[in-house]
This record gives structure tokens, sequence and C-alpha cells, in this order.
């Protein structure tokens, strides 16, 4: 079967490779799309520090049931089934997985990064890791994963329909932060530079679209919060810039999501953590539940799934599109491989 293989630093491969046995316990999966997202392109620049080398990239998967093992519990799966994969995996046995927030695992092991992932024409992975998604299309199912980070930071706020979220960073994952607390209610300010992303976000729930660099931003979000400042804002960027502007800008008594990874320190007046008895979390992968609102969010219609797919390529021309990407990263959202 046909691979796709990042060898070294921009070096990747299409390699002809056997198809995986199916063990016990298994389902083999028929790949029909996998989005190549943020990690992925770090790793073939050599900049991914947790990735295998040589790996298999790819986690946003979109595939039907081809065969199911043994022991697998009888009408969960059928042959033809459209599904997506939870791609990260738990020991049981670290703190974070006693506190049953097995997304945050100290050991995972995330598909395409610590071990191989799904960019390949057939994968086999333990069922309990397949998600039924029937009633979606196959491409809808390869952004079921990337969306559900996002919710998954809304849930971290603990939104509600009383809140107002600033999410700064309207790329694939601060969408997903946008569509989740709009649909709990809250009254949602996105943030980004660029004009197109924030029309997006507008089409996707946000009430208002803020360019964090115009000079008048801080006027104009007093405005809009009446002076209060948002009561959650959800970090979807990673500079030391957007870690600021949340906490600067933040609520007294708000919250602080963070999803996105700084590559600089960050200094901050940490006199704001203390004078505003702010909450700052975390936000790493989804767990469960984060899937399945998301799948519920697609059924029911409206994602717009051509916005969001920024480009659809052959194996052969992954090499390409991750080039093209690294030069023209404010203008992809996903990108998808076909299988």
């Amino acid at each position: 079967m046909k691979q796709i293989l990042i060898e070294e630093k921009e070096k990747i491969s299409i390699v002809d490779t056997e198809m995986p046995a199916l063990g016990p316990g298994e389902v083999l999966i028929k790949i029909g799309f996998v989005g190549f997202c943020g990690s992925d392109l770090n790793t073939w620049l050599g900049q991914n520090a947790l990735a295998i080398s040589p790996v298999v990239p790819g986690h946003e998967i979109g595939g039907t049931v081809e065969e199911i093992g043994a022991d697998v519990p009888e009408g969960l799966f059928r042959k033809g089934m459209h599904v997506t994969v939870n791609p990260y995996t738990a020991c049981g046995k670290c703190p974070s997985c006693r506190r049953r927030r097995p997304n945050t695992c100290r050991d995972n092991q995330t598909l395409g990064v610590q071990r191989h992932g799904a960019m390949q024409e057939y994968i086999a992975v333990p069922w309990e890791k397949v998600v039924d998604a029937d009633g979606l299309s196959v491409k809808e199912c390869a952004l079921i994963e990337p969306m559900s980070v996002g919710f998954h930071a809304v849930a971290r706020g603990e939104v509600t329909d009383i809140d107002t979220v600033m999410v700064i960073g309207c790329g694939m994952i601060g969408l997903g932060a946008i569509v989740r607390a709009s649909l709990r209610g809250a009254r949602v300010i996105a943030v980004d530079l660029d004009e197109k992303k924030l029309e997006l976000a507008k089409k996707l729930g946000a009430a208002y679209g803020l360019d964090s660099t115009k000079e008048d931003f801080h006027d104009r979000l007093m405005e809009i919060t009446g002076g209060d400042g948002p009561d959650v804002v959800i970090e979807a960027v990673g500079s030391p810039f957007t870690y600021n502007l949340a906490v600067n800008e933040v609520s007294f008594a708000g919250r602080v999501v963070c999803i996105g990874y700084s590559a600089q320190p960050v200094t901050f007046q940490t006199k704001l953590f203390v004078q505003k008895e702010l909450d700052i979390r975390g936000s790493r992968n989804a767990l469960p539940e984060d899937f399945k609102a998301v799948k519920e969010y697609m059924k029911r219609g409206g994602c717009p799934v051509d916005a969001l797919v920024s480009a659809t390529v052959k194996p052969e021309d992954a090499a390409d599109i991750l080039a093209y990407w690294n030069g023209h990263r404010g203008d992809v959202f996903r990108i998808l491989v076909e299988f």
C-alpha cells in the first residue's frame, strides 16, 4: 500500500509498504482523507522535538471500516461505516489519567508524532479509538479532530451563555473554539490579523471580528464589553504578543485558556495574575465528549467544509503543499491528503 513518510528535515517520500496486520480487538480502516496540521508541518521542518524520525504523519482521519477483528464487541461497527479516530493514547496510571483527563496523559503518544500516523491507504487501530461518524462524509470526518481541540478549550474555560469570550487566532482550532462558544450561547469576539479569517469567524458564530494590531483595539474591546473586558480569553496562536494580550485584556476574575505554544519565552506582568485573581488554564487535545459534540454540530449542517479546507492533494503532492504552506501560513486553514 501507499504510505507518506517524513524521513528527515524537509524530506518526504512516498513508499510502498505492506498492509497492516489486523490483530484481535482492532478495526481496519480504509483511509479517505487525512489532514496536515501544524505539528506535521513542524515535523517536516525539523522543528518538532516530540516527533520520532522517520515518521508517518497524520492524525486527522476520515475513513471507512474495511474489516473488523476478533474480540471487537458485536454491533458497534460494520463494513463501510464512516469513521474517524481518537489519535491519542493514555497509560491509565499517571496523575492525568487518574483524574479522568486522559487527553493530557503524561505518556501520551499521538498518531503521527510519537508513533506512526495515518497517511497511508489503510490503518489498523484498537476498536476503542474508532469514532462512529456515520451521517457525515469522509471529508467531514477528517475535520472532527482539529475542531474538537477548539471545543475542548471552551470546556476548559467553562463557558456559559452569560460569558463574553474572546478567541485570539482564527485558524482551524480557534474557529472550533468560536463555534463551540457560540453554541453554548456566549457572545464571541474573534481576533486575528486577516480579514478573510475574521469574516469566516463571523459566519461561524462570532459577533465581532477585531484586528489586534489596530490602534483602537483596546478601546473597541472596552466598548463591546462595557469597560470590563472579556470573561474568557482563549489563546490559539502561541506568541508572546498574543499571550500578553490575553492576560492584559481579560476581565478581573476572568479565565485564560492557553492552546498555542510559544517558541519564544514570554514575559508577563505577573501582578495581573494576582490583582485580577485569574484562572489560567492549559488545554491539550480533546476528550471523547468533545468529539461527540463536533459530530453533532456537523450533523446539523451549516459547517462550511469547503471554506475550511484550503487544499486537497494527492500523496505525491505532499512535499509541494507543505512547502507552500510554510510560505503562506496566513492563507491556510486545513490541507487534506486524499487516498
